[in-house]
């Protein structure tokens, strides 16, 4: 008897688990409609790129430089850390993707503003 109770709480726990993870891993997947690649404008107007991936990494090409960071979804909008003092949010409204890029972690004053169009 002692052994069946002790295998339903094996069981149960075993169920749990299968849950959070199915629950987390939903949660990650929902977070994902970022990834992917945008073309867009730098802070001088000139073309470029932005790649979010799955995995939380971003990375940019710009005229002659390439760009890396890591990147998480806060409040409905891509927050990107490129790792040298500045920050790119991309939020989509309906079907349209704005970019805005800033130095620091809040803008002060204007940030750069582009919009931008998700390729991939």
């Amino acid at each position: 008897m002692q052994a069946y109770f002790s295998f339903h709480r094996v069981f149960a726990a075993v169920c749990a688990a299968l849950i959070a993870v199915a629950i987390s891993a939903g949660a990650a997947f929902a977070a994902s409609d970022y990834v992917g690649k945008y073309e867009t404008k730098d802070t001088q107007g000139k073309p470029m790129t932005i790649t979010l991936a799955d995995d939380g990494s971003a990375s940019g090409q710009r005229t002659d430089e390439a760009l890396k960071g890591t990147w998480k979804e806060k409040k409905n909008i891509a927050v990107i850390d490129w790792g040298d003092g500045w920050t790119t949010k991309i939020k989509k409204k309906g079907e349209v993707y704005r970019k805005i890029a800033f130095e620091g972690k809040k803008p002060e004053g204007k940030p750069a503003r582009a919009k931008a169009k998700k390729v991939e």
